[in-house]
Parts: structure tokens; sequence; C-alpha cells
């Protein structure tokens, strides 16, 4: 085995759930206790404060495995491509 060279190994998430699902399920859970879910949802983007989201059905722990950075790109790209159809 030559270990001179680098290996790509590529990213190794710590969840198999992708953010889309992630904010489906948060979404839900939101949605079912009442609460305005964008308004939840883009509290806790910009803030980064998890109790923007209710625990019901884990939604905050759920949400928590994905970076705020990575939600926004999954919006912004859905975004994009709804308005360029």
């Amino acid at each position: 085995m030559n270990n001179q060279n680098t290996q790509d190994i590529g990213m190794i998430r710590e969840t198999m759930i992708e953010v889309p699902e992630i904010l489906a399920q948060v979404y839900e859970a939101l949605s079912e206790k009442g609460y305005n879910p964008v308004s939840q949802i883009v509290g806790y983007i910009m803030s980064g404060d998890p109790t923007y989201i209710t625990s019901y059905k884990n939604a905050r722990s759920l949400i928590m495995k994905a970076e705020r950075d990575e939600i926004i790109e999954v919006l912004l790209e859905n975004y994009i491509e709804t308005r360029l159809k």
C-alpha cells in the first residue's frame, strides 16, 4: 500500500437524514404544536438558539443535526429552483 498519496474519503455525516427531511419533520412538529413554523425556523437560523424549535417529536435535536448554513443553502436552492421553473 502506498501511503504517500492523499486519499479523498469525502465528507462523513453523523446522520443519514438529509436537510430537506429534517426541515419537513421540524415543520410538521411545529405546526402540530400550533407554532408558526416559518417564523420559528427563521428565529433558529438567525440566532442559533435551539429553543425556537419545540422538543415535540424530537424536532429540536433533529434540527441541531444540520448546520445552519446547510439549512440556508437548501432553502435558497429550493427557492431558486422553484422560481426558475
